[in-house]
């Protein structure tokens, strides 16, 4: 059994004035051929558990492409082009093949195409036998649509958010494979959509109402009426027709596949008042934090990384200073990307004082902010995650510079990337454990390495192009009505 793997990853945010480019991704990891066996380390990722499946099976890989950018805007075309290019070509010299495995996101957009993980699809199958199976991982919050489902493709998405499970999904995709390969399953897909967008963290597997819908799709595979239920509670932050939560079913026949995917489409549309979020001022939780015994973590929500936006808003750090934070007793941490502030307080070196103007230098939404503050530490940015779900993959932040201003600890990185972890802090010597308050730029993640050492958590509702609040994003191009943007009964 010959088996092709390959990996093809971005999440786009439309609302930022910033495009993806090859660069993008090589900031976060492009790998080719015989490097996808080695370069994941011991991260746990969907491209190693696909491996590992794969080898129990006894399978020849052929390791193709491996490319993941982090979360940004629309992808240009000309760099879609070189990277899937690349990967059709790797796959047409490798000769046949009996299978291919893909690892997408499923919410990449690109300049003239809102729906590229369909041409992903669509240009591989065409250069595989009539008949050759296709299994692809997707991302929970993937944009999922008709057209991504094409003859002998089968997708099988993360079950979990927070991301836990982003390994064991490569394994079960890939194992699906096999399975097909092997003539035990003959998989069929069927999609139930509602035109409804809910905040990433009212969206977690863990709590209610979302994690009844999952149960109930569990339910369905152990009963075996269908082999793979998926759940898209869908990214949010993209301006596209037909955006909204997606119930992927894959079964052995259409007829429960559609069944099983209306089923629970439904049951996400009834109980849509449910996902509304628990927002709380910047200056409420600034108080509670340093007025209150233990760890106060808080998500900046309106400017993450994870979620496309460009990490350089000030509006945590100024409300900081307001609150007069600096003067506190105990330490305050908060992040921002800044390659030219790092660049400068870098150069001054560690120990002196320097006054930087900081944020809205990527995205343009705001004036820089001027801070005095002393520099603490310089790195390199990178670190390895500890936290559950991307356990052991490496992060690059760029230079990375820790400037003191008084009681506050600003993170200042050059490359946006994942907040989900304190190694971003641990790794330049900040320890989250110890301090008043903590702000991640991460919609809900965090919480799977936060919750252990924080006394209470909170969303902030903050501006930006990855609002928690879904009245605030301003869509032009979605399928109205759209809730909660229209009012809509029934």
């Amino acid at each position: 059994m010959r088996i092709a793997i390959a990996q093809f990853m971005q999440e786009t945010n439309s609302f930022v004035p910033f495009t993806t480019t090859v660069k993008t991704f090589e900031e976060q990891h492009l790998y080719r051929g015989e490097e996808l066996f080695t370069a994941f380390g011991k991260a746990r990722l969907e491209i190693p558990g696909a491996i590992a499946a794969l080898r129990a099976a006894r399978a020849e890989i052929v390791p193709l492409l491996a490319a993941m950018a982090m979360a940004s805007g629309t992808v240009e075309r000309a760099s879609f082009e070189i990277l899937l290019g690349e990967i059709v070509e790797r796959l047409r010299a490798a000769g046949p093949v009996d299978g291919v495995y893909l690892a997408l996101h499923g919410a990449m957009i690109l300049e003239d195409e809102p729906d590229a993980e369909a041409e992903i699809v669509r240009r591989v199958r065409g250069e595989l036998r009539p008949g050759t199976p296709i299994t692809v991982s997707l991302d929970l919050h993937g944009h999922i649509t008709s057209a991504m489902l094409q003859l002998d493709v089968a997708y099988v998405g993360y079950r979990e958010f927070p991301h836990i499970d982003m390994y064991e999904t490569g394994y079960r995709a890939a194992k699906l494979l096999v399975d097909w390969v092997n003539g035990k399953v003959h998989p069929v897909m069927a999609l139930a959509k509602r035109h409804m967008v809910v905040s990433p963290d009212s969206a977690r597997t863990t709590v209610p109402p979302l994690s009844d819908i999952v149960a109930e799709g569990r339910a369905m595979e152990a009963r075996g009426e269908v082999l793979h239920v998926s759940l898209f509670p869908v990214q949010p932050w993209i301006d596209t027709p037909d955006l909204g939560f997606a119930a992927l079913v894959c079964a052995q026949s259409k007829e429960a596949a559609q069944k099983a995917a209306d089923k629970l489409a439904r049951m996400a549309w009834d109980r849509r008042a449910e996902f509304e979020p628990t927002l709380t001022p910047l200056p409420e939780i600034i108080a509670i934090a340093l007025s209150g015994e233990g760890l106060t973590v808080a998500s900046d929500s309106g400017d993450t990384p994870s979620g496309g936006g460009a990490a350089d808003s000030t509006a945590v750090l100024e409300a900081l200073l307001k609150a007069g934070a600096d003067r506190a007793d105990r330490i305050s941490i908060c992040t921002i990307c800044d390659a030219e502030a790092a660049a400068e307080a870098a150069q001054a070196g560690v120990g002196r004082t320097v006054t930087l103007r900081v944020g809205h230098k990527r995205s343009g939404l705001g004036e820089p902010l001027t801070v005095t503050g002393r520099v603490k530490t310089i790195s390199d940015g990178r670190y390895v995650l500890m936290g559950p779900g991307a356990h052991g993959m490496v992060g690059e932040m760029g230079l990375t510079v820790v400037l003191e201003i008084g009681a506050i600890r600003l993170n200042m990185r050059s490359i946006p990337h994942f907040e989900w972890d304190p190694a971003i802090h641990t790794s330049v010597g900040l320890d989250p454990a110890r301090a008043a308050l903590v702000f991640v730029r991460s919609p809900a993640h965090f919480r799977a390495s936060y919750a252990p050492i924080a006394a209470r958590i909170f969303i902030a509702d903050t501006p930006g192009p990855t609002s928690a609040n879904m009245r605030r994003i301003p869509y032009t191009r979605v399928t109205r009505p759209l809730y909660p943007i229209d009012l809509v009964n029934g």
